[in-house]
């Protein structure tokens, strides 16, 4: 066990878990270092240490565990310093930001399915329990909204599609919050990735969502095209038997709408449950990935009626 000498502890971030992140410096050699709280009657350290090893393994630039306290909810990481994307991404560098982002990825897609095998499967019952998230907290709880039977069964419907989409794709390791604020620019490998302690096996294109229809940063439909593309050429996935792009499109946009309803539901449920009100800034900008998908696709009808009788006349709705 290495000889630690600490001074001072800050706040490194806060999530929307109730993990808490400290940064503090060995004196001795003047090294930061990050400590993770995370109290053990609300959250289980061992996803996070499990998934760590796979992606540390498959050269991705996870933080390395220093020292563990699993009894009391600590862990001891090597510091990927204070950069989020979000603070650097501008049109200037975005390209090569994203690049990197998208080889990190596929590093992680690459993990081999034999040694994923204590992750969970994103299933179908996986994805239902997140979309029934936009109902009970968005418009239930936030907007005051009820369904009648009409629009719960054309709801229930768009769900079964939505699944359908996404269980139909190539299945790999999905880190699940793989955005802007969870990578960290850094000089060696980047990015610096973190916040993945709920990844799982799953659709291809969940991380590509919400990479770039990021909830807390909007970019034009052409770049996301373009970067798609990008991430097919490295993949290797456009040179597949049998590969048809304008699927993929879909799929992609199909699991932006998954993605987006519960976020819809995280974000207002953070607000009226954990009292994290901030989280209402984003939003507007969800709900227009949502809109959007909708009106480019016939088989997203039935939800675009139910979001113009339910939510986009609602007076407390913002739109980006």
């Amino acid at each position: 066990m290495p000889a630690f000498a600490f001074s001072g502890v800050v706040p490194a971030s806060a999530d929307a878990s109730f993990r808490r992140y400290f940064r503090t410096t060995d004196k001795n050699t003047g090294q930061s270092y990050v400590v993770m709280d995370a109290p053990p009657e609300k959250e289980d350290c061992e996803p996070f240490i499990r998934v760590s090893k796979l992606l540390r393994t498959a050269g991705v630039n996870a933080p390395d565990i220093i020292e563990q306290d699993l009894e009391q909810g600590f862990l001891l990481l090597t510091d990927l310093g204070d950069q989020p994307y979000l603070d650097h991404l501008s049109e200037q560098h975005a390209d090569t930001l994203y690049s990197d982002a998208v080889s990190s990825l596929i590093h992680m897609q690459n993990i081999k399915a034999e040694v994923m095998d204590e992750l969970p499967l994103y299933d179908g019952k996986r994805l239902l329990d997140e979309m029934a998230l936009f109902e009970e907290w968005y418009l239930n709880r936030h907007l005051g909204v009820s369904l009648n039977d009409e629009q719960k069964i054309k709801l229930a419907a768009t769900f079964e599609l939505l699944i359908q989409s996404a269980l139909e794709q190539p299945q790999t390791f999905v880190h699940r919050d793989y955005h802007s604020r969870n990578l960290m620019l850094t000089q060696k490998n980047n990015p610096g990735i973190i916040d993945y302690q709920d990844a799982v096996i799953g659709p291809c294109t969940y991380d590509l969502v919400s990479l770039f229809k990021d909830c807390y940063i909007e970019w034009p439909r052409e770049k996301i095209e373009q970067w798609l593309e990008d991430y097919l050429y490295k993949s290797g996935l456009a040179h597949e038997p049998n590969f048809e792009r304008a699927q993929f499109i879909k799929w992609f946009d199909f699991m932006g709408v998954q993605r987006h309803l519960k976020v819809l539901g995280i974000f207002a449920r953070l607000n009226y449950r954990d009292s994290k009100a901030q989280y209402l800034d984003d939003l507007p900008l969800t709900l227009k990935y949502v809109v959007d998908a909708c009106a480019r696709y016939q088989e997203l009808k039935p939800l675009q009626q139910i979001l113009e009788q339910t939510v986009l006349i609602h007076p407390k709705v913002k739109q980006a």
